[in-house]
């Protein structure tokens, strides 16, 4: 699974299997499909994994609630975010089959609709926002991945605070291997290039190493980079060595590809989705991981990004909200600094502070190392399963 959310259901799954849960997944792919891996069987429903238009995400909502519908009861059914609504399907499914029911929001419908550019009128709008919050109040338990949003749904978005907990993301567990965890950052802030030590995917590029701002992962509707082309720009004028590399897709990639041509940003390079064996490599390939979300979607959503970052003990730049999860993770620990959307200014006074103060690499560098220890894949998944088993013990003593 390539993607963040993908992948996290990926690991979560597979840690229930180990648990001795039996556990089916219902999914979307190129192909219909109907697999096992050991105690674990997979369901996909032939669809896009992003469906185009309002009615490609409704017929692929209906598909993948019928497929659920049509399976054996489990004890605890699990609903996630996309497509948008999906936790109404939950409740319906887990009140069919008498099950327990689990929703895990990781992006908040239907109030990130807008800031996807996804407007609807006002009627359309409170329509969703009620069957949302009917549904997600008629879970057992709701899981949040940030303070943000259980903040939101709390106090403005309708949620019972009973239900709702905030488990975080993590990062993918290729990234925590326990010996690579111990390994120093090969970066070294304040040396000419000729001093940079060889890094691994810098080989497999055939390029110089350079001063690497790295984005990586998807540039979505909900990721600004009008600060960052701005930098970019600046920084190319000036002649530094400081190169911006983007690492994934969406569909920011190619208008960002077609600005940095039309602006002759040769600071700015362009990498595809790396396999998974590349994926340390490729992170630790960035000196400083660069986040961005716009400032209308705090509380509804948490970049995955952050937890990768951290996982190799990279500084962050976070172009975002400063009430939001990312930006408190970041200032808690004191891994990086967080830049208001569209504040060139500040951006370009981080990036520059990063590239010339070594005290200032290091000292984001050890908070990142502080964050990891906290924000690790086996934290999240043993909180996430305990949830579960609470259920499954409140009907085992009922009985």
């Amino acid at each position: 699974m390539r993607g963040a959310t993908g992948r996290l259901l990926r690991d979560l799954a597979r840690a229930f299997a180990r648990q001795g849960w039996h556990v089916t997944v219902v999914t979307c792919g190129a192909e219909a499909d109907d697999l096992y891996e050991k105690s674990i069987r997979v369901i996909r429903v032939k669809g896009p994994a992003k469906p185009k238009g309002t009615f490609g995400y409704v017929r692929m909502w209906f598909k993948l609630f019928f497929a659920a519908l049509r399976q054996e009861r489990r004890h605890v059914v699990v609903s996630m975010s996309d497509p948008p609504l999906l936790v109404v399907a939950g409740s319906l499914v887990a009140k069919i089959k008498g099950s327990y029911h689990i929703n895990w929001c990781q992006d908040l419908y239907p109030e990130v609709l807008p800031t996807l550019g996804k407007n609807f009128s006002s009627f359309w709008m409170s329509i969703f926002m009620f069957l949302r919050r009917r549904a997600m109040n008629s879970s057992d338990r709701v899981i949040v991945i940030g303070r943000c949003m259980a903040r939101y749904l709390t106090h403005k978005g309708g949620g019972d605070a009973q239900k709702v907990t905030v488990i975080p993301n993590w990062p993918d567990l290729e990234l925590v291997d326990p010996e690579a965890a111990e390994a120093v950052s090969s970066v070294v802030c304040d040396l000419p290039d000729d001093a940079h030590p060889p890094r691994p995917f810098d080989k497999q590029l055939k390029t110089k190493p350079r001063f690497r701002i790295l984005y990586a992962g998807t540039i979505g509707l909900a990721h600004p980079v009008d600060s960052i082309l701005e930098v970019a720009r600046i920084l190319e004028k000036e002649g530094s060595d400081v190169e911006f590399v983007f690492v994934g897709d969406g569909p920011g990639f190619d208008e960002l590809a077609r600005l940095r041509s039309e602006r002759g940003l040769d600071n700015i390079r362009f990498i595809p989705f790396q396999p998974i064996t590349q994926l340390r490599d490729v992170m630790e390939s960035g000196d400083v991981h660069l986040i961005s979300m716009k400032e209308e979607a705090a509380g509804f959503i948490v970049p995955s990004k952050l937890y990768a970052a951290l996982a190799v003990a990279r500084p962050c730049i976070f172009i975002g909200p400063e009430q939001c999860e990312c930006a408190k993770v970041i200032r808690d620990y004191g891994a990086g600094v967080v830049v208001p959307q569209g504040d060139s200014k500040t951006l370009l006074k981080a990036v520059k502070t990063f590239r010339e103060s070594g005290e200032a690499w290091f000292g984001a560098h050890n908070g990142a190392l502080q964050a990891r220890e906290v924000y690790t894949p086996n934290n999240s998944i043993d909180a996430m399963i305990e949830r579960a088993w609470d259920l499954v013990r409140e009907d085992l003593e009922r009985s």
